[in-house]
């Protein structure tokens, strides 16, 4: 019996990116998906749950469910960013480079 090896998701990007319109909107959505990431990591380091943040800062938990959900292109304010590091006794730092 013949066994078919399914492409990994590394094997599905790559060939994904090498379309010209899916590779635009992939570099486009970089910084969206970079700080979603951060923000997720700096949760999770501080041991934070979702609903504990989401009490700090004054909204629901399906708000920050949905601030740090990669599957959407959801685009937080800058006031809630602030908000979130400061919930989690750090601070926003943004620079362009």
């Amino acid at each position: 019996m013949q066994t078919t090896k399914r492409p990994t998701f590394t094997d599905f990007k790559k060939k994904a990116l090498q379309n010209e319109e899916v590779s635009k909107e992939y570099d486009a959505l970089k910084p969206l998906f970079t700080i979603k990431k951060e923000l997720i990591a700096a949760r999770l380091s501080k041991g934070v749950t979702q609903d504990e943040i989401a009490k700090k800062i004054g909204t629901s938990k399906s708000n920050i469910s949905r601030l740090e959900s990669l599957n959407n292109s959801y685009m937080p304010n800058l006031a809630t960013l602030i908000k979130y590091a400061q919930a989690l006794g750090m601070r926003l730092d943004i620079g362009l480079r």
